[in-house]
C-alpha cells in the first residue's frame, strides 16, 4: 500500500505492512496479538486518537450500509468494546512527510509550495527508512 486507508475487520496473516511506505492502516486487534505478525521495519504501530476512530466508525459504517455486512455492523452496534482495540499502522517514512506539509502549510504554504517544501525537508532527514 502506498497511499490510503485500509481498514482490516479480520484477522490477518504473517508479515503484514512488510513494504508498506504510505498509507494507513487500522486494524481490529481483537487478541491483542497484532504485533506479533506485523513487520515493523518501516511502520510504527499507534493508538488510533479521536479523530481516526470518527473516521473509523464513519467507514466501517459505509461498509456495513452499502455491503450489508453483520461484522461491520456488529461491531457498529457493540462501537464502545471494539473502539479501543483498533491498532493503526502508520509507516514511518509517510508520517514524516505528512508532518512536513503540516509544517509547510503552518509555515504559511500550500499547494505544491508545501509538497515541495515537505518533500525537501524529508529527503534531508537521515531518519529516513530508506536512507541517503
Amino acid at each position: 500500500m502506498t497511499g490510503g486507508k485500509v481498514v482490516i475487520l479480520g484477522t490477518t496473516g504473517r508479515n503484514f505492512a512488510a513494504g508498506m511506505s504510505g498509507g494507513v492502516a487500522y486494524i481490529l486487534d481483537e487478541k491483542g496479538d497484532f504485533a506479533t505478525r506485523c513487520n515493523m521495519q518501516m511502520v510504527a504501530l499507534e493508538k488510533p486518537d479521536a479523530t481516526d476512530l470518527a473516521d473509523l466508525r464513519t467507514i466501517i459504517g459505509n461498509h456495513a450500509i452499502n455491503t450489508r455486512s453483520s461484522r461491520g455492523a456488529g461491531i457498529l452496534a457493540d462501537w464502545d468494546r471494539f473502539a479501543p482495540k483498533f491498532v493503526k499502522v502508520m509507516p514511518k517514512d509517510y508520517k514524516r512527510v505528512l508532518q512536513a506539509i503540516q509544517k509547510a502549510q503552518a509555515d504559511g504554504l500550500t499547494g505544491d509550495d508545501a509538497l515541495n517544501a515537505a518533500f525537501q525537508m524529508n529527503s534531508k532527514d537521515a531518519a529516513r527508512v530508506g536512507g541517503g
